[in-house]
């Protein structure tokens, strides 16, 4: 999962867990599923700092910021929290409404540009019919992707906290 910032807003995207099932669907479907990650976006401030009290646990009420702590606000000190990437992402973002399919158009100020094909469905909704109308719009738009696209935080710690990255990696959090 990760916290962020976006428009002045935090959100905190959690991983979901795989859906029972998905190892059963035909081949086809299935490379779908695997090319497609799925998140619990999370926008309530509240919820957001219960959910990160549950992950972290032991908070640290006193610490030594390496950054200014007026710009932190007061609740990601108390949980010894400080930012490890900082960039700006313009989006362009598309809808096909009779689909329910947004497509987002990321240029990152580093140099990485990516692109996503999304579906939001409630908690419990269908992830199948998803999972469809991903692969139609893909189709549509001539993307026949056979491997994941890295997203920008993976670039974005390759290229500028690589050492961060790789303990990430080596505790299977990325």
């Amino acid at each position: 999962m990760w916290l962020r910032k976006r428009k002045g807003c935090w959100e905190l995207k959690c991983p979901t867990a795989a859906v029972s099932g998905t190892e059963e669907m035909s081949g086809e479907h299935s490379e779908v599923a695997a090319l497609c990650t799925r998140y619990k976006e999370i926008t309530n401030l509240h919820e957001i700092k219960q959910r990160v009290m549950e992950v972290i646990k032991d908070v640290c009420e006193d610490r030594d910021a390496e950054t200014d702590s007026s710009q932190q606000e007061s609740w990601l000190r108390k949980m010894n929290l400080s930012c490890f990437a900082e960039f700006t992402t313009v989006r362009r973002s598309f809808t096909l409404e009779e689909e329910g399919v947004h497509i987002d158009l990321d240029q990152a100020d580093f140099g990485y540009h990516v692109g996503e094909v999304e579906v939001v469905i409630p908690e419990g909704g269908d992830v199948q019919a998803a999972l469809e109308k991903i692969e139609r719009t893909a189709q549509k738009l001539g993307l026949t992707g056979h491997q994941r696209v890295e997203g920008k935080m993976h670039i974005y710690l390759k290229r500028h906290n690589p050492a961060h990255y790789t303990k990430l990696k080596s505790v299977h959090i990325l």
